[in-house]
């Protein structure tokens, strides 16, 4: 099975989204009923719903939707890794349906050592007991210290979103590529193939102008550890489905079809679906 790993659900509110600006191509609900054309259309049988609000509701929101929606086949939710309750709370989310891990949105903390900090890290020390994947949302400039922490719990399974959202629209490569080559030696690391077209210029962006973005990433990594994913509904800011879709093939089309399918639908698998 093809596999989308990394798209998001939501029922619209600006109190629970206030990321969201109204008026964009973003602003309203988006439900598996939106998404399961998108992905039919491109031969997806399968996706991985990640966590758009840090609370526990969101938890029970999306396995509640996977439960009721078989395209659904993980869901990355939240916990609070800095809580005092981080095991309890890891231990509710795994009783929930077709819950695989967890993601905190590390980009927007005000704290520029917030992957450094104890709780955070005790946090991280919990999941891996749980079977829970943790995927890391941060900028490119937060690199060194994800590498930190990749190195430091071995055990434990990692998932680096966005390919680290480099300055595609500025051009800015070199020191986000030192930086990726360096996170991608530790084989407990994987890598999402997406979010790049937001990064890069929402009207103008093209496969020739991200090519060297993905040229380090498929270097780096290798085959065996990039998941596709298209971000979607937030890649509707720069592009619709099917052009992601078309982008990605493109690159795919010089690998043999086995490699192919592994960046497709068996990496994540393994990652997000093999997991106690």
């Amino acid at each position: 099975m093809r596999i989308d790993s990394h798209q998001h659900f939501w029922d619209y509110d600006p109190i629970e989204y206030p990321w969201i600006t109204q008026g964009s191509a973003i602003h309203g609900s988006f439900k598996p009923a939106d998404l399961e054309p998108l992905l039919r259309s491109a031969q997806i049988g399968g996706c991985i719903a990640v966590q758009a609000r840090q609370n526990l509701k969101e938890n029970v929101y999306l396995c509640s939707l996977a439960e009721a929606n078989p395209l659904i086949q993980a869901v990355v939710g939240w916990i609070d890794l800095r809580s005092d309750n981080v095991e309890q709370q890891a231990t509710a989310f795994k009783q929930l349906p077709k819950s695989a891990g967890v993601r905190h949105v590390v980009q927007d903390e005000a704290d520029s050592k917030f992957m450094t900090r104890e709780p955070f890290r005790r946090g991280i020390a919990a999941l891996e007991k749980h079977g829970l994947v943790y995927d890391i949302l941060i900028y490119a400039h937060q690199l060194p210290d994800a590498i930190r922490l990749v190195r430091d719990f071995p055990e434990q399974a990692f998932v680096l979103d966005h390919i680290a959202k480099p300055r595609i629209a500025t051009g800015e490569i070199q020191e986000w590529a030192s930086h990726m080559r360096e996170i991608a030696k530790y084989p407990n690391l994987s890598v999402k193939l997406s979010g790049m077209v937001t990064e890069a210029d929402h009207l103008h962006w093209n496969s020739q102008v991200m090519e060297p973005y993905w040229n380090v990433v498929a270097e780096a990594f290798g085959t065996d550890r990039i998941l596709y994913g298209s971000d979607w509904p937030v890649i509707r800011l720069a592009s619709d489905y099917a052009r992601w879709v078309e982008t990605v093939s493109r690159w795919l089309e010089v690998y043999p079809t086995s490699d192919q399918e592994k960046i497709w639908g068996e990496n994540a698998q393994r990652v997000y679906l093999s997991r106690g």
